[in-house]
């Protein structure tokens, strides 16, 4: 049975703290060619400012770091970061806030890239609707904002199509579809905002 609320802060912090890596992030061939899938759909790009909501152990932040001049991530598991800045130490652009999207935003800036990982399957309908809100306002004009989501059966308050569909019908009409592909366990899309 499906929850019908977003899950809570706890449930990932419970789950960081069971274990380092719980979904497999380091291991998995899975994570493996779904992040060489994501890092592939940007095309060669280097941004200036990226945002990952969801970071959790810093896997594809330490690939993200590599295209992002500086990158903000941001998960609600502190134990979760610890191990993101752990990884990602090198990388002197990267920050690591705590903090949890759609109800917590950043203020500070636009971003021409934003990644939303395996993430928003976790909101209910009213916060998709706020996050589709909230990234339209700090996505920068011309800015990509990247999404890729398993499309298996979860017992989260959405499925991966139904998440990434209900965010695509909120969104303002100046972030346009400009690649959609679908592996056998999962979907990538890549939106863009009009150029101002």
């Amino acid at each position: 049975m499906r929850a019908r609320k977003s899950l809570p802060p706890e449930y990932f912090e419970r789950m960081f703290a069971g274990t380092p890596d719980p979904w497999g992030f380091e291991t998995s061939p899975y994570e493996r060619a779904k992040y060489e899938h994501s890092i592939a759909a940007l095309g060669g790009h280097h941004y200036r400012q990226g945002f990952e909501i969801g970071c959790a152990n810093g896997v594809l932040t330490r690939q993200l770091a590599r295209h992002c001049d500086n990158l903000l991530a941001v998960d609600v598991s502190e134990t979760a970061l610890a191990s993101a800045r752990d990884r990602c130490s090198e990388f002197h652009g990267v920050r690591f806030a705590l903090m949890g999207f759609p109800g917590e935003a950043p203020t500070e800036a636009t971003f021409d890239l934003i990644v939303v990982s395996e993430v928003a399957y976790y909101w209910d309908d009213a916060d998709l609707r706020q996050a589709a809100r909230q990234l339209h306002g700090l996505l920068a004009p011309g800015g990509d904002l990247l999404l890729v989501h398993w499309t298996g059966e979860t017992d989260y308050p959405q499925s991966g199509d139904d998440a990434v569909g209900a965010l695509q019908q909120a969104m303002a009409s100046d972030v346009l579809s400009v690649l959609h592909e679908r592996r056998p366990e999962y979907r990538l899309d890549l939106w863009r905002r009009s150029p101002a």
